[in-house]
Formats: structure tokens, sequence, C-alpha cells
């Protein structure tokens, strides 16, 4: 039984490596096999099992944790190796190592660094009632995904199935823009986010990113972005910012991402989830499980990270990240929330050429309940900031500005589909501190935005309602 625990040990160990090595280029890829030839490939075989693919300890005792219960000194710590110890359970290895072999073993266990987990966020307090109170600002919306404004009175919204549409002094004007583009609604697909240039009142610029059908009626689709103007009703004037290779449009129903945000020096940035498809989000040369990196008119920048990567794509700015739900760019910080499996979704700072780990690390299990991987670090593979788990199905994000609740400004807000509830994260640079529940079971929470008048609109896409919210009056100041 131990040695088929081993078998598959090895077999993990070498589809994750493989998976690992690809993503991260030429130059590893000859560093991981050299590795994988001694000490770290023979903890990999033998003890992993048993001391934890980290170190961290399962049915064998830690090993990064300094302490050193039965063998203390390095002699102590190999002889243990060879001979073994009926009493803890610890087979002999010297009908299987050299005593070279062994020496290495113990230098690499030593070499480990203590891994820090980071805990999910759980047992989180609600403010509700007492800070701020709601309103229905807009009802009767099929499938609400995204909102802007474009001026102080007026707001775009995109409805999933297809439709943008425009609400005027807080009321919903009764037709949909014409002329925008055909969409694929299915599963999670659709006509997804919606923004305006930082410059829009000069340039008129709209931004879409939408589930795109291969050819009219085609049921394989892809992420796309586009931009466009509004005239007298319509879109027009419609420019393809980004838009996957054919063959890399596929059947899935799941995991189109995607948001879009601006930083303050010239780039777009918006996400593209796995597909369903959750190996190829460490595959450079596919589209799926990124965050991409654009100038505001689709051009490449010349210092995105795998520019020269000749078969990856060019506007790939991070990969590894399962379905990316949030973006905001917020005083040099790009925040990012996605999805996980059954638990472990995550709250990200995206950072350029930075692998996220999807599918080889992660907190989260198969929605089974089974094992998905049993790492949650690997050398070369960003931590979240925070996690969440269980799954509160994160979805959009946003950051606090303006007067109105000035107390909490460069706060983020997190809406959460599967909790019902809006969260107000509290923030330090680019550390997570705590977070708030602000809003509870009024429906599910799909975006979250900063209105021009300060206050900040909810955007549910069940039951189809943008919410607005405002201080309490009656709450005391704090």
């Amino acid at each position: 039984m131990r040695n088929i625990k081993w078998l598959a040990g090895i077999l993990i160990g070498l589809a994750l490596i493989a998976v690992f090595a690809f993503a991260r280029g030429p130059a590893s890829i000859k560093q991981t096999k050299a590795d994988f030839k001694d000490s770290g490939a023979t903890y990999a075989k033998l003890c992993a099992d048993c001391h934890g693919a980290d170190l961290g300890g399962g049915l064998g005792s830690n090993l990064v944790d300094g302490v050193w219960e039965i063998s203390k000194t390095t002699p102590e710590i190999e002889k243990i190796i060879a001979d073994g110890n009926d009493e803890a359970g610890m087979p002999a290895f010297s009908d299987q190592l050299s005593s070279g072999q062994i020496k290495n073993l113990v230098q690499f266990i030593h070499q480990q660094k203590p891994v820090q987990t980071i805990k999910a966020v759980v047992n989180v307090d609600s403010i509700e009632g007492g800070v701020v109170k709601s309103e229905v600002w807009v009802d009767g919306l099929d499938a609400p995904w995204g909102l802007v404004f474009i001026g102080p009175n007026r707001a775009l919204i995109t409805e999933k199935p297809g439709q943008l549409r425009q609400v005027v002094d807080g009321k919903l004007l009764p037709e949909p823009i014409t002329g925008t583009p055909e969409v694929f609604s299915g599963g999670q697909g659709g006509l997804l986010d919606v923004a305006i240039d930082p410059d829009y009142a000069e340039n008129s610029w709209i931004y879409l990113v939408y589930s795109h059908p291969l050819e009219p009626g085609s049921d394989k689709s892809m992420t796309k972005l586009i931009r466009g103007k509004i005239v007298e009703n319509k879109w027009v004037q419609e420019q393809v910012l980004f838009a996957a290779k054919p063959e890399h449009y596929i059947k899935s129903r799941a995991h189109f991402g995607s948001r879009i945000t601006f930083d303050d020096k010239g780039h777009l940035f918006f996400g593209v989830g796995d597909r369903g498809r959750q190996d190829v989000a460490q595959d450079l040369t596919r589209p799926y499980g990124k965050i991409f990196r654009l100038k505001r008119d689709g051009r490449i920048p010349k210092d995105n990270p795998f520019l020269g990567y000749s078969k990856a794509y060019p506007a790939t700015f991070s990969y590894g990240n399962r379905n990316p739900q949030g973006l905001v760019w917020s005083d040099g910080v790009l925040w990012e929330t996605e999805h996980g499996p059954k638990g472990g979704d995550e709250l990200n700072v995206i950072t350029p050429g930075t692998n996220y780990g999807w599918p080889v690390i992660s907190y989260g299990r198969n929605y089974s309940g089974s094992e998905l991987t049993p790492y949650t670090h690997m050398d070369g593979m960003e931590q979240p900031v925070s996690q969440w788990t269980p799954s509160i199905a994160v979805s959009g994000l946003d950051v606090v500005t303006g007067d109105m609740f000035k107390d909490w400004n460069g706060y983020l807000l997190a809406g959460a589909l599967k909790f019902k509830e809006l969260r107000l994260i509290k923030v330090d640079g680019s550390k997570y501190i705590s977070e708030q529940i602000l809003i509870k079971d009024k429906g599910r929470v799909r975006d979250v935005g900063m209105g021009p008048d300060g206050a900040i609109y909810v955007t549910l896409n069940s039951p189809g309602q943008i919410l607005r919210l405002t201080p309490n009056n009656k709450k005391e100041d704090k």
C-alpha cells in the first residue's frame, strides 16, 4: 500500500513539475529536471506522503518548524533516515538511498523555509443597518452584469443576455442601445463588463467585454474586448482590441471572466477565466486563466512581461488565474478577485509576469469534495493576499472614494454572489487588514461601484436591481 502511495506521489509530482516548468519557460525547465534528479525528487517520492508536500507535516512531523523531537543533529537525522524508527513509524531507507543521497536529502530539508499559509476569512462581523441605508435605484433588469456612470445623471448597464441599457435621471430607458455585437449567452457567458475611457469627456470611448461566438449562432465562444461610441442610442465606431485566435474558441459555457480597469499610465486591464479547462491556465500559448494588459487603443505595451515568448499571447500580464471576477486599480495596486472551486476564492494583488498557481496550487477542493491538489504553495507561484473558504462566490470589486464615505476612502468593496453580500475590506497599501459585511440578503451581488454623487451602487443579477447605498444618518460618528 505504501509503495502505491509513493508511486501516486511520483506521478502527481511529475505532472505538476511538467506544468510548472512549461509555464516558467526554457530556463526553469532545466533547473526543474535537475531538481527532480536529486533531493527534491527524492523527498517527493519517499517523504511527502507522510511529512507533507510542503514539509509542513501530515502523518509525520513538520520538518520546517525548527522542532526536531527525535533526531536533532544532522548525523542523527541522517541515521534515522537510513535506519528508520519503529516507535515513530519511520521506515528505513538505506536499501533505497545511498549515504550521499541521504546527506543531500537532509541538506535539502534544512534549506526549506516554513510555509506561511493564508488563513481563510471566516466569522465576519456585519455592520448592516447601523452604517448604511439602501434603496432600489433601478428595477426590472434582466440579469445585470456591469454598471458605469457616463455623466452625473446618466449610466450604462449591461444585461447578460446581450442588451446595453441606459439610465437617465434614475430611470431606465425602455429601449436598449442598438447595434451592439451578438453575444454567446449561455452558462456564464453573455454581455459582461462595461467601462468608459479615463478621458471619456474628450473622446467618448466606451469599452465592452463579452463572450463572442466564433460565428453567428456558434456554440464555440471566447471572451472578447471591444470599444465604441454611442450616438443617438446606437453603438457605432466599434474597434476590436482583443480577440482570441479562432482555434482557441471552445464549446465551454464556463469561466469567461471578466472586468475592465485602467491604471494611471494609459493601460487597460481585463481578465479571462480558464474556461473550465483548468490545466491550460498554466499554458502561456493559450488565452485562458490570464490577466491581460493593453494600451487603451489595443496596442501591446512594450514592457509586457511575455513578449519574448514567441507563441505566448503578447497581452498576457499574469497567469494561473482561475476565473477573475473583480479588477480595480487603486493607488498603484492592481487588485483582483477570482472564484476558487469548492473553497479558495481569492483576493490577489496582480503584478507583471506572476504565476498565481491555478490549478497546481489552491486552497480549494473539487466540487465533489475530493482533493484537487495537495499543494497550497509552490516555489515561483504567488499566494493570494486573502482567501475565502468556504467560497463566498466573490464578484465585482471597487475602491471607496469621495466625501460621502470619506472614513472608508481606499477601502475595497467586494461583492459575493453565493453569500448575497457586499463586503467592505480594509487594506494598507497591498496588504489585507480586515473586512466587514456591509449589506446582506438583498440579492446576488454581481457588481459594485462608486457613483459620481459619492453613493455606492450595487448590481444584483437576481432580482435584477441596482441598489443605492448612502450613509445612515442615525449612525453614530466614529
